[in-house]
């Protein structure tokens, strides 16, 4: 039964995402579905790109190893997408128009085509978009491997192959035209998971007997005072930090993401952002309290620590507590979470090298036929794709968590800043940029690996070094950062 449900729906989305995909003609289609996307359609992809195997794998098992503590994590990831709809969304949708942006550096560059930095802006940006999404897509794999041994008991590297082995094909044919769309119906299914899951996970535990508690207070209150712990035991001052850390989590949603903000400059008109911003903003509330309350369910079912990786908990618990037809779909929806983020990704890191290091370095500004860049963009599409599966097999596979957060704060604290500061301040430069991003990604990095993380979060701290660097280095260029060489980048 499993395995049926799972291949019928895999093979709708291959079949779907070719489809759309054929509608794909040049790199503008390729890269952002010809700046023509409606809002719902945007709306449901970049919930389920922003989602991915974070929502259904790494966060159900955080709540269910630390307990409320894990509320302070929603807030923040639910505050950042609501300030993302509101503030970012309709600006960022304007601005690729107005300059003809292909991808979110490309954007960044155009809009300081001027600048000494213009070139080292594209160079540095799509670095550090193509490094971090290797990791990124390479959580989705793991998840997407954890997700099928639950399901069928398969090997976890059997699922990892065939997690890449569904992604790459509709992702290297169809480009963002594919991904928006099998987004949707991903989207729908994670909702579905994150909602009903829950609801009758709450009847069950209090139906069940013979469980480890029959109440979601009642699991809280017997796995012992760190799990009802607001702080997880933190006091003073370090109660703060964890509190802070826990919320920063929504820095990267103010433009720091380009896998979302690319949602964003794909939308088709100002009607379509304002439905796609009240149905994002919706999913995303009932979605991270469903994800704890299944990481709560699950304390209620198994007791504390009895899972030996606490992010197989959302596929034991939706095994356990429903039909095994049900189950199938639910654990579909995690499946679905990962092929939805690891999509998006393939097609921003093929898009970036492509716009800003092909084109514009490599080729030197030279047209190339429409065919023969579609071909490279799906090839660098591969390339991207193998390297994450080879990744997968190096780094440990009970890390979706941390590499998410990891990839998340690298790359949320530089690119954040650097929107809000293009968007919201005229006398922000195009050099000011590029420290921004150098300080910002490398301060993340050092402080992540430092014994100082454990105190206080990269996700808080990595962006002081990216916002000092927008200031100071805006103060001693401004007014002395053009080449004489500026591009009328804008449309007439």
């Amino acid at each position: 039964m499993n395995f049926t449900v799972l291949i019928v729906y895999l093979g709708f989305l291959v079949g779907f995402g070719i489809y759309q995909g054929m509608k794909a003609k040049n790199t503008t289609d390729y890269n952002m579905g010809g700046r023509d996307v409606p809002g719902w359609a945007c709306a449901l992809s970049e919930r389920a790109t922003a989602e991915s195997a974070w929502c259904l794998v790494g966060f159900p098992g955080y709540a269910y190893a630390s307990g409320l503590v894990s509320v302070w994590v929603a807030i923040g990831l639910t505050l950042g997408n609501v300030l993302a709809w509101t503030v970012i969304a309709n600006k960022m949708r304007k601005e690729a128009d107005k300059y003809d942006a292909q991808t979110y550096v490309d954007w960044i560059a155009k809009r300081h085509a001027g600048s000494k930095s213009a070139t080292a802006v594209r160079l540095f940006g799509s670095f550090v978009v193509i490094f971090l999404f290797a990791f990124y897509v390479e959580a989705q794999v793991i998840g997407g491997g954890k997700t099928l041994r639950a399901l069928f008991g398969l090997a976890p590297y059997v699922g990892i192959i065939l997690t890449m082995a569904v992604i790459i094909p509709y992702t290297v044919i169809g480009g963002f035209q594919s991904v928006v769309y099998t987004d949707c119906v991903q989207s729908i299914v994670m909702i579905f998971t994150l909602i009903v899951a829950p609801l009758w996970g709450i009847y069950y535990i209090h139906t069940t007997p013979d469980l480890y508690a029959s109440s979601v207070t009642e699991a809280l209150a017997l796995a012992g005072p760190q799990y009802k712990d607001w702080t997880s035991g933190a006091k003073g001052i370090f109660a703060g930090f964890m509190i802070a850390s826990n919320l920063a989590w929504v820095i990267a949603y103010l433009g720091g993401c380009p896998h979302l903000t690319v949602r964003f400059m794909a939308l088709k008109d100002e009607k379509a952002w304002k439905t796609g911003r009240n149905i994002a903003i919706a999913w995303t509330a009932c979605g991270y309290a469903g994800a704890i309350l299944i990481g709560i369910i699950g304390l209620a079912v198994f007791g504390p620590g009895a899972i030996e990786d606490a992010e197989m908990i959302m596929p034991l618990v939706v095994l356990k507590i429903f039909h095994p037809f049900l189950a199938a779909i639910c654990v579909t929806g995690a499946i679905a979470a990962m092929l939805s983020t690891a999509d998006s990704m393939l097609i921003v890191t093929s898009s970036e090298f492509t716009e800003n290091i092909l084109k514009p370095v490599i080729l030197k500004g030279k047209k190339m036929d429409p065919k023969k860049e579609l071909f490279i963009s799906r090839s660098v599409t591969v390339v991207v794709g193998l390297l994450a599966l080879v990744l997968a097999f190096v780094l440990p596979a009970n890390m979706v968590y941390s590499i998410v957060s990891f990839a998340w704060a690298s790359m949320g604290n530089p690119f954040a800043v650097v929107t809000c500061a293009t968007l919201f301040w005229e006398k922000y430069t195009g050099t000011a940029a590029l420290w921004t991003m150098i300080c910002g990604f490398f301060g993340t990095v050092l402080w992540q690996v430092s014994p100082m993380n454990s105190v206080i979060d990269a996700r808080l701290v990595g962006v002081v070094p990216a916002l000092l660097a927008a200031y100071f280095v805006t103060k001693m260029t401004y007014g002395k950062d053009q080449c004489g060489c500026e591009e009328e980048t804008a449309k007439a």
